[in-house]
């Protein structure tokens, strides 16, 4: 998870059991009993061009900006390296012709976009174990207002990444433990866990000259902390672009739980602009609420073309989409098929690119939106839990195994 936030957390932490029923592809098992539920497993079914509703209508071209940077950096990896699980999303050298093909292409072409992709690519309906329906929510890059220096209205610190912090990614260490990750600092050769949120706002970091910059908003910073990554606009009207450089490795906890249980929210109701306004509402009390979430972020300046997806890549707004690296593969072209989160009666279909990850995005069908910077897009991205599905587009020729 490097931009790639916790806003997938903040939603599915507060979400849980609203998303619709799942839906069984057809052919498939019937979903065993609670009790017998499966590990969670990709698999894919072969399926055709005409299965994707939406596809000939889509803006298409739009998502060439996030295939080329994918494309990029995919194929500077080794050639014979395998992507996703077992390698179902095929080898480097696999997405070296397609990648080379679509590099060619004129930009804001829909049309020669949509027949290069018919042709090179093959896609493939992706589900957990049979079901195809899944969550999505949404999130995006925030708006802050800060200074350099503490002054004035400007009090709440946003902090640059410790030296002692050290985040360990376990998938180095046991190939079932892939893209999870841990963190803590070393303590007599022990790694021992860090400060929490109520200790480091408590001054747990204080004199270590990490402060990055100063914002007017305790409930801005937090949900930057959400998101990842936000625009900063100085008391001279410039900004700049910070991003996640790292997280204390305390287990998140959805503050949204916390106001359900204390009354001051019904389940129903719960969202990210609802949980802002009961925040902002009664500041005497938010401090302490905020605090049950001991997950802390840490930021860094963000230079040139931003924000960075966990791919390493800029994120393409309405075009980027966060999964779960232990089951789908950077890079990969993905169809989306999910319900509007500003109209329940209308579909967002779209071509996508997975680029980045989340904490909380877990699981062979589950997504997270990119939707820009914005008034608009932190609309959508706090209202979005929305059911859908999706296909891979996978190189033809790479055939991953069928269940």
């Amino acid at each position: 998870m490097r931009l790639r936030s916790l806003a997938a957390l903040f939603a599915l932490g507060l979400l849980a059991g609203c998303a619709a029923q799942p839906t069984k592809v057809p052919g498939t098992p019937a979903a065993p009993a609670e009790a017998e539920k499966p590990a969670a497993r990709l698999t894919l079914l072969p399926a055709s061009f005409s299965d994707l509703s939406g596809w000939s209508v889509d803006r298409t071209a739009d998502a060439l900006p996030a295939l080329l940077k994918s494309c990029d950096r995919l194929v500077k990896q080794p050639g014979d390296r395998a992507l996703g699980p077992d390698g179902m999303m095929g080898r480097v050298s696999d997405w070296i012709g397609p990648c080379a093909a679509i590099a060619k292409l004129p930009a804001g072409d829909h049309v020669a976009l949509r027949r290069a992709v018919e042709n090179l690519f093959q896609p493939w309906a992706a589900t957990d174990n049979g079901t195809a329906e899944g969550l999505f929510t949404g999130y995006y890059e925030s708006s802050l207002r800060g200074s350099f220096k503490r002054q004035g209205k400007y009090q709440t610190p946003l902090y640059k990444r410790p030296a002692d912090l050290v985040m360990v990614e376990l998938g180095e260490f046991r190939p079932n433990l892939k893209g999870e990750r841990i963190a803590g600092r070393v303590v007599d050769g022990q790694l021992k866990p860090y400060a929490d949120r109520k200790a480091i706002e408590a001054g747990a970091l204080n004199g270590k000259g990490l402060e990055l910059l100063y914002v007017d908003d305790p409930v801005d910073a937090f949900f930057l902390q959400i998101q990842g990554s936000g625009r900063v606009t100085l008391p001279d009207g410039s900004q700049v672009r910070v991003g996640y450089d790292g997280q204390n490795g305390q287990p998140y906890f959805a503050i949204g739980r916390e106001l359900v249980a204390r009354g001051a929210l019904a389940k129903e109701d719960v969202s990210m602009q609802s949980i802002r306004a009961w925040l902002e509402a009664n500041p005497a009390q938010a401090a302490a609420v905020m605090n049950t979430n001991p997950s802390f972020v840490f930021f860094r300046r963000l230079e040139g073309e931003g924000p960075l997806g966990a791919q390493g890549v800029a994120l393409t707004p309405g075009r980027s989409l966060a999964v779960d690296r232990t089951f789908i593969a950077y890079g990969v072209p993905v169809w989306l098929d999910a319900q509007d989160p500003l109209d329940a009666k209308t579909r967002i279909r779209r071509l996508m690119v997975a680029q980045d990850t989340g904490g909380a995005i877990r699981g062979p069908v589950r997504g997270d939106v990119f939707w820009g910077h914005g008034a608009d897009a932190e609309q959508r991205a706090g209202l979005m839990k929305s059911p859908g599905r999706y296909w891979l587009l996978l190189p033809k020729g790479v055939t991953p195994a069928v269940s």
